[in-house]
């Protein structure tokens, strides 16, 4: 194996999650001082942050939306680190640079035009600074607890869609990419990172559809081809109201990991520009996700992590996950 095979071994090995001691912790996250009202909520914790509408509104639709969170400040300094990382001034561990199948390979300048996902940039101090935010963790308390991990970061730059609509998103549940539960206490927070509407391929959601369950995701067959790891649901209802989430520089949506959801073309001629991070409570436990409707995407991860790192088979689809997570408030219990 490679050096930095060797080295996620390590960190491994000091990673004691056996399922009892998950289970056992999870048990007693149960306990903990919230005024939550299961019979009445499902989904949040009251803790003096959400009024009770937008609690109401998350339990029926899975989402709510926070205008005017992020500040102009934080995000152009997001930005900046961004185009640094493009220009390759900085080299960031772990980070998975993505591009779209109908431009990468194309002649692009080296630069912004290039990249059009950066993923796990938890080693990059600032942007993994959003993650930390305060404005930010005080919403995603009232989803997780207080033991707080951030899981999974992403800054998306949807590029200009070149004819072939590949800048598409299909419809798809988070929940799939994710080997942990309970799905409850997991959110997503994502934040526009400029004027994000319908023309430049805004987030659309499904309301109330996460109050179903995982469903059966995988390539959708298009013909101009599909971006890695875009999977979709297979079948949804194509007749089930949709709401197109137009949103202002530093607005920030949380929804729920089972709320179906995608975005549409970039019909415009510039790239739309976001930054995202999945939470989960550390009093979370992970799945083993073999013989399931996830199985596809756990074969794909470990084949990446094995042509990016050099990893053999001993190295599961939960390992990958417990390696990317940081703590970012309060106690690591199972996570």
């Amino acid at each position: 194996m490679s050096r930095a095979a060797d080295r996620l071994k390590v960190v491994l090995n000091h990673l004691d999650r056996s399922h009892g001691a998950v289970r056992a912790s999870f048990t007693s996250a149960q306990n903990v001082s919230y005024h939550h009202h299961p019979q009445a909520f499902q989904y949040t914790f009251d803790t003096d942050v959400l009024t009770p509408e937008q609690r109401i509104a998350y339990e029926k639709d899975g989402f709510i939306l926070i205008r005017n969170l992020v500040s102009d400040e934080d995000i152009d300094k997001f930005r900046k680190e961004f185009e640094r990382i493009c220009k390759r001034e900085v080299k960031v561990p772990g980070l998975l640079v993505m591009r779209d199948v109908s431009i990468a390979k194309s002649e692009f300048v080296e630069g912004e035009k290039a990249v059009t996902k950066l993923q796990d940039f938890q080693e990059d101090p600032e942007l993994f600074r959003y993650c930390a935010l305060p404005q930010i963790l005080k919403y995603v308390e009232c989803f997780t607890g207080p033991n707080i991990m951030a899981m999974h970061t992403m800054l998306i730059n949807k590029p200009p869609d070149t004819g072939k609509k590949t800048s598409r998103h299909p419809m798809h549940q988070d929940l799939h990419y994710f080997p942990f539960r309970p799905a409850d206490r997991i959110v997503c927070s994502w934040t526009a990172m400029e004027k994000v509407h319908r023309q430049n391929g805004c987030l659309v959601v499904l309301p109330g559809s996460h109050h179903g369950t995982l469903q059966e995701h995988d390539y959708p067959e298009w013909e101009g081809g599909i971006n890695k790891m875009y999977h979709g649901v297979r079948n949804y209802d194509p007749d089930h109201p949709r709401v197109h989430l137009e949103m202002e520089k530093g607005d920030t949506v949380f929804f729920h990991p089972l709320l179906i959801h995608g975005s549409g073309m970039n019909q415009t001629k510039g790239f739309r520009k976001a930054i995202s991070c999945h939470y989960a409570s550390s009093d979370c436990y992970y799945i083993d996700v073999k013989g399931t409707t996830q199985e596809n995407i756990s074969n794909e991860v470990k084949e990446l992590a094995a042509k990016k790192y050099g990893v053999d088979d001993t190295v599961s689809f939960q390992d990958t996950w417990a390696l990317r997570g940081r703590l970012v408030q309060g106690q690591r219990t199972s996570m």
